[in-house]
């Protein structure tokens, strides 16, 4: 089974695009009934079918009138389904002559003001295998373009074979149209001037522009042999989609300016000024590289690089906080510096290579909105890992060389004294810590038992529908409601945001319907719900409601479409992505310690990471006023955790690996309470400056990112917390016991 993800940025036609893909693509170029012959063969024999069928009305449904060269007649939408009934029955196959096949013009009528008449063709069957004479798959390129009038038009180019049978088809029918046909459809009948040899052609006729492109891209397809079944579907209105880019952006820039003011305030504004030019270029190399890639800014992208800066601030952090300590052992400014750079690097890599780690996990199992995180993720780490380990280390060599800058501190008033040699013996706390951490542990597992988790459609498959009311609804009205006429399947209902009109309804009702017309089905069953239930105004059309940029009277502004067999793949991928991302980080550090007790120590703590993450989600759901849903998005927040609270674990280790070497023979209970003591300015830094921008995203950011902001935010505190308490002495306990 094959997957492909499209995103259509500024589309505002579902509709449209759902029912193109849901094509077979099945191209074809028929032969068709000129208006002689339809007056004189086809409207008589419709006008005997009409009498043996005495009561179906079919005169009274379609309207005898040639609009085109190959149109037997005009009906209504809501006729055309009763007409094809007719032209199926067997009446109409002993009546009607036998070459006859009636299709439908794809758009509606130009001529009808209320857009709501199609036109019904005659087309003319020739060959013996009831076949079309030319298909789709001759057709070797296609693209939009514009004719000689400026009309939209695709431009075609046929195969060698399809240059021959076309050639012979248009001399054949000099003066008269050639039907061309999608899925059943007639998207242009033009009338064939002269022979057409080469191959080359224009499809003309009552195009858009995005039509044309549409009608391009499937005749480059060629002829698929099934249509498309959509297993999972997103649209996001674009009010609510700007919105949320929006919110993005206003997060970004009070999270930027914070850090800058947080950095400054630290370590002064020398050395703080230079970590946020630091941060600046790491902004403008990361919107460069995505640039080039052409990649779509979305929300989750925004947020990718919104986190990159908290984590980004990491290496300036370990660079300062080592350089301060060699200033302690009495070196001048430059020499301090420059040992600072150097002893800071091993523990850098390696905390920037375990969060790419987690980021590729990310990208290969994720989909459209983990991708696009795990994408900016990933390059603005290695934008900041050379913009914080190379590009600082240039702007002080340049000013130190010209004998500036040589009084720096890195301190300030408010950091001078702060975490100044600490002595606390993290170590002989261990045994506190973890009848505590066991406490929560059994806690989260009970609430696992008892509460469960609120899965949301990503692992059991259903559709998402976030409806804007006209006026304030209460979540439970919404749900009795639909639950009236829903009673074997899942009905939910919660309200978002505070103004108490934006309600998301999440069902599986009809999720294993896989006939044509499901989806419009199924949003034609909340329009009648709620308009029963005087949710939306009296006058609101359905086709309003089902417009995403409609704000008068209610509407659908956005919508998710999850299929079963698509739930289950989501559902093993983020287990395995979890899993793998836990092997992979234990084998790194591994590699990179040479000690299996470092990778035993990591993976222990990031398991209860993970374990309290979990819990709080169990928890709080349905106390807190915000979705805590397991879905894919928090499955990136969770993988995301676990690439920062390595990031902890291992500048730990890596000191303590450098006391290990320095003095081989301390003891290793000292030796771990002095690593754990030295490193905790870092780690309480690194995990302000992180926290500063999850609060910013999850204040500012929007509904559509709070979760996963939220469990970022337990990640970072539970990440923090591990690092002191769980994997420090797990890692002590197993190197004690060789």
């Amino acid at each position: 089974m094959g997957r492909i993800m499209i995103e259509l940025p500024g589309v505002k036609e579902p509709e449209r695009v759902r029912k193109l893909l849901q094509g077979s693509a099945n191209l074809e170029f028929w032969e068709t009934y000129s208006l002689d012959e339809i007056s004189k063969v086809v409207y008589p024999a419709l006008q005997d079918l009409d009498k043996k069928l005495e009561g179906e009305g079919l005169m009274s449904k379609l309207q005898l009138a040639n609009t085109s060269y190959c149109t037997v007649g005009l009906a209504h939408y809501s006729d055309t389904a009763a007409i094809n009934k007719i032209l199926a029955s067997n009446e109409a196959k002993m009546t009607l002559p036998r070459d006859l096949r009636m299709m439908w013009s794809v758009a509606a009528f130009e001529g009808d003001s209320t857009s709501t008449v199609f036109e019904l063709n005659a087309i003319k069957v020739t060959e013996r295998n009831g076949r079309a004479p030319v298909e789709g798959e001759v057709i070797s390129d296609a693209k939009g373009g514009f004719d000689q009038l400026g009309a939209p038009c695709v431009d075609m180019q046929m195969n060698i074979e399809g240059s021959r049978k076309w050639a012979a088809l248009t001399k054949k029918n000099l003066h008269r149209a050639i039907a061309i046909v999608l899925d059943g459809y007639v998207y242009s009948a033009p009338m064939v001037q002269s022979e057409i040899t080469g191959g080359r052609s224009q499809i003309t006729g009552n195009f858009t522009i995005e039509a044309t492109q549409d009608l391009a891209n499937v005749l480059r397809s060629g002829k698929m042999a099934a249509p498309v079944r959509i297993i999972q579907e997103e649209v996001v209105g674009p009010s609510l989609g700007q919105k949320s880019i929006e919110q993005g952006i206003v997060s970004f820039i009070v999270a930027f300016i914070l850090l800058m003011i947080y950095m400054c305030a630290m370590y002064g504004v020398i050395p703080g000024s230079v970590a946020n030019l630091a941060l600046l270029l790491n902004l403008f190399f990361t919107m460069g590289v995505l640039a080039s890639f052409q990649a779509a800014l979305t929300m989750s992208g925004i947020a990718g690089i919104v986190l990159t800066l908290g984590m980004a601030v990491d290496a300036n952090v370990l660079i300062y906080e080592r350089t301060k300590e060699e200033l302690r052992a009495g070196k001048n400014v430059r020499l301090a510096l420059a040992d600072g750079y150097k002893n800071a690097f091993s523990a850098i890599l390696d905390s920037n290579v375990t969060s790419i780690i987690t980021g590729i996990i990310l990208f290969n199992f994720g989909t459209g909105p983990i991708k696009g995180f795990a994408t900016t993720l990933i390059i603005g780490l290695l934008c900041s890992f050379f913009t914080a380990v190379f590009v600082t280390r240039v702007i002080y060599e340049h000013f130190m060389g010209k004998g500036k800058w040589l009084n720096l501190t890195f301190t300030t008033k408010i950091s001078r004294n702060l975490m100044r040699e600490p002595k606390f013996n993290f170590i002989g706390a261990s045994k506190k810590a973890a009848i505590v951490f066991g406490i929560a542990v059994v806690a989260m597992v009970a609430s696992f038992i008892f509460r469960g988790l609120s899965q949301s459609i990503d692992f059991t498959g259903g559709r998402n529908f976030v409806v804007q009311f006209e006026k304030e609804v209460e979540p439970e009205t919404v749900r009795a409601l639909l639950k009236e006429k829903i009673t074997e399947d899942n009905v939910q209902a919660i309200a978002l945001g505070t103004d108490g009109k934006t309600i998301r309804v999440t069902t599986n009702y009809m999720i294993n319907d896989t006939a044509k017309g499901a989806d419009e089905r199924i949003t034609e069953f909340l329009y009648d719900s709620f308009m029963e239930g005087k949710l939306l105004s009296e006058d609101l059309t359905i086709e309003t409601f089902r417009d995403y940029d409609n704000h008068k009277g209610g509407s659908i502004i956005s919508s998710q479409k999850v299929g079963p067999s698509m739930a289950e793949d989501i559902r093993n991928g983020a287990i395995v992505s979890v899993i793998l991302a836990l092997i992979a980080i234990f084998i790194y550090i591994l590699v990179r310690f040479r000690n299996v007790a470092y990778s035993i120590g990591s993976i222990f703590a990031l398991g209860i990471d993970v374990l309290m993450i979990m819990g709080c989600y169990s928890l709080l759901h349905g106390i807190l006023p915000m979705s805590l849903e397991i879905d894919q998005t928090f499955i990136g927040a969770i993988l995301t955790a676990i690439g920062y609270s390595i990031n902890d674990k291992v500048v730990i280790f890596d000191r303590v690996r450098e006391f290990n070497q320095l003095y081989p023979k301390r003891n290793k209970f000292d030796l771990f309470n002095t690593s754990l003591n030295t490193t905790l300015a870092r780690t309480i830094n690194t995990s302000v400056s992180t926290l500063i921008v999850l609060l910013c995203i999850f204040v500012l950011g929007g509904d559509s990112i709070r979760s996963f902001s939220f469990a970022m935010i337990l990640g970072v505190v539970f990440g923090t917390l591990s690092s002191l308490f769980i994997a420090a002495p797990v890692a002590y306990s197993f190197l004690r016991k060789k």
